[in-house]
Order: C-alpha cells, then sequence, then structure tokens
C-alpha cells in the first residue's frame, strides 16, 4: 500500500528529457524504498531547523547523500508560516526542559522582544530542534521503511496465493 502511493508505473517522455537535458541525476527522482526513506528523513530533519531558505539546505545535502528531492522538498513544508508558531515553541520548551531550565513566561510577539531576548532563548531552542529533528525524522525514517519492506511481502504473498 505504501509504495503503490510513492510509485507509479508510467514514465513521462517530458520528464525524460528534462532529465536528459540537464544531466539530472537518476535518484534525485526515482522513487524506491531508500530513496524515499532518505528523503523523509532529510526533509523532516531539515523542516524542525528554525532557519530561513530551507529548500535551499535540502539541495545542499543532495550531493553527499542521493534521495527524492521532490518529496525531501515536500516535507520541508510541513514548516509553515501557521506551523511554525507551535512548531518552534514546542521546540523551545522542549529544549528548556532537557537543559532544567526555566522558560520565558511574559511572551510578546514583537520583534523587539526577540531581540531583547535572543540570548535566553537560542540555546534552548535549538537544544530543542536538534531533539525533534532527530528523533522525529529517524521515527518516520523507519516506519515508512517497515510499511514498504511490509507491503512488498504482503503483495508478494498475495501473488503466490493466486
Amino acid at each position: 500500500m505504501v509504495r503503490k502511493v510513492f510509485k507509479k508505473k508510467r514514465r513521462s517522455s517530458k520528464l525524460d528529457a528534462f532529465i536528459e537535458k540537464y544531466k539530472i541525476p537518476r535518484e534525485f527522482l526515482s522513487v524506491n524504498r531508500k530513496s524515499v526513506t532518505k528523503a523523509l528523513l532529510v526533509g523532516i530533519f531539515i523542516a524542525f531547523i528554525p532557519m530561513p531558505f530551507q529548500m535551499l539546505a535540502v539541495l545542499a545535502v543532495s550531493p553527499f547523500i542521493r534521495f527524492n528531492i521532490p518529496i525531501a522538498i515536500s516535507m520541508v513544508w510541513l514548516s509553515n508560516p501557521i506551523t511554525m508558531p507551535p512548531m518552534y515553541y514546542m521546540e523551545y520548551l522542549t529544549g528548556t526542559w532537557l537543559l532544567g531550565m526555566e522558560p520565558l513566561h511574559d511572551v510578546s510577539m514583537t520583534m523587539e522582544w526577540f531581540q531583547s531576548h535572543l540570548d535566553d532563548i537560542f540555546i534552548p531552542l535549538y537544544v530543542g530542534t536538534f531533539f525533534y529533528s532527530l528523533t522525529v525524522s529517524v521515527f518516520v525514517y523507519f516506519v515508512v521503511n517497515w510499511l514498504w519492506v511490509r507491503s512488498v511481502n504482503r503483495e508478494r504473498r498475495a501473488k503466490r496465493k493466486r
């Protein structure tokens, strides 16, 4: 089931021409278990990091780790203007808890407040960021990998029964 969501048998001649013209490695667009799970790992890991140009960070990692770039970029969109405030606040609170610090309670959503309290929130925020980036991305990697293998095995058993 999981495999069928990502995999389509039909290939586009326009896509093949585009790949040939710009000499794009096939791994960047391939849909197989390893490519998809690595894309989820990288995309979700970067999505939790509070930084600008997250999509460019995915592209910067791509020469070192081969994965499906469109899937990784779509995972980066998990952090968007609607989800960022609760996500980063959760990371900040987790960071303060992991560091044994007391969180700030007089939070004001103004640039002046953030500029004056940047020293207080920076380290707890990135400790929480590292925790969530690592745990969620690795968890999703293993769950999707397990579901993919399970789906393939189920299809093989069904094929043998027929």
